[in-house]
């Protein structure tokens, strides 16, 4: 749902009504704002469908954004969040019925004695149990590893199981994030990891941490937000049947690691592609950086160099300018 007009954006649309030409400098020298407060209220009003891009406007030069007259803006605004309201409701049942329609589900497999579920609360008994699981590996690992680049601690750890793994034969993939390739330690490891055989690859974003093993049981986060929470150990055949079928739709489309990201004709990267999806989604920049595993001043230095070469001056009008070239 949208959000609703704070003070900010009260007054940037105040004023463009008496002077839209005002650009988000000028605006902000005028209300005594910092540009970036205007910027993010040039965002929220269009978002809130009370600008529109100039080009639009008959008779107005393309370029920039336009107040729309509040006479017909405000009054569509309430019908929208109307709309919005039972659209949210409709949604709410939906889910509801799907939540029951899990429930059920789950009830039934919890009655065959070979469906099981087991939550693990604590880090400590988290570590403990995938280092007994991955040790009892006979024939196949495979790995999401979210969350950017790990320590050189970290990694070094890690390397006696892995290289005993490899040696007893034990197929290992593992997917990381666009993001590692730019750390020297996790680009260090992963070339370690691919001469002894384990196959690496990288994707933009990926939904969760997750551990399979054997195609027989798997591990992942109680709360992918937020893995300290703990972890479910899964041994259902349906579920671990649809995590292992995530994997192998996630790997298909990963870029094996030595090979250079490739453009598209637009010459965006992969990961520059679904930065722009996320914060068309409605993502802060935050959160959109813990979720390409990059850290918030380099999501902000690719947001503002996507914004130069889109020519735009908001994130909405970059949003706007990106669908129109075929970006989105």
């Amino acid at each position: 749902m949208m959000r609703g007009i704070d003070d900010s954006a009260q007054a940037v649309y105040r004023l463009m009504l008496t002077d839209h030409q005002l650009d988000a400098k000028g605006l902000a020298d005028k209300l005594g704002l910092a540009e970036g407060q205007v910027r993010a209220a040039l965002d929220q009003l269009a978002d809130l469908r009370l600008l529109r891009p100039a080009e639009d406007v008959p008779g107005e030069p393309p370029g920039g954004l336009r107040p729309v007259d509040p006479r017909v803006g405000l009054p569509a605004l309430l019908r929208y969040y109307e709309s919005v309201q039972q659209r949210a409701q409709l949604e709410f049942e939906r889910r509801q019925a799907e939540i029951t329609t899990m429930l059920a589900q789950f009830r039934d497999e919890s009655a065959n004695e070979d469906a099981r579920l087991e939550r693990l609360i604590g880090m400590a008994t988290v570590q403990a149990r995938m280092e007994e699981l991955v040790g009892a590996v006979r024939d196949e690992l495979l790995t999401f590893s979210p969350g950017g680049a790990q320590s050189a601690a970290s990694l070094q750890a890690s390397r006696r199981d892995n290289e005993a793994l490899l040696a007893r034969g034990v197929t290992m993939r593992t997917v990381y994030l666009d993001s590692v390739r730019k750390d020297r330690a996790t680009v260090q490891h992963a070339e370690w990891l691919t001469g002894l055989g384990c196959e690496v690859r990288t994707v933009p974003a990926l939904p969760l941490r997750m551990l399979v093993i054997d195609r027989r049981v798997a591990l992942v986060p109680i709360d992918p937000a937020n893995t300290l929470k703990g972890a479910v150990q899964i041994s259902s055949p349906g579920v671990l049947t649809a995590l292992v079928s995530l994997f192998e739709q996630t790997w298909s489309d990963a870029t094996p690691f030595g090979a250079p990201r490739e453009r598209d004709e637009q010459g965006l990267t992969r990961q520059e592609q679904e930065l722009l999806r996320l914060l068309g989604q409605g993502y802060t920049d935050e959160a959109a950086g813990k979720h390409l595993g990059l850290s918030l001043r380099t999501t902000r230095r690719m947001m503002a160099d996507l914004m130069d070469r889109l020519g735009a001056r908001s994130r909405f009008e970059a949003g706007l300018l990106a669908g129109r070239r075929g970006w989105l």
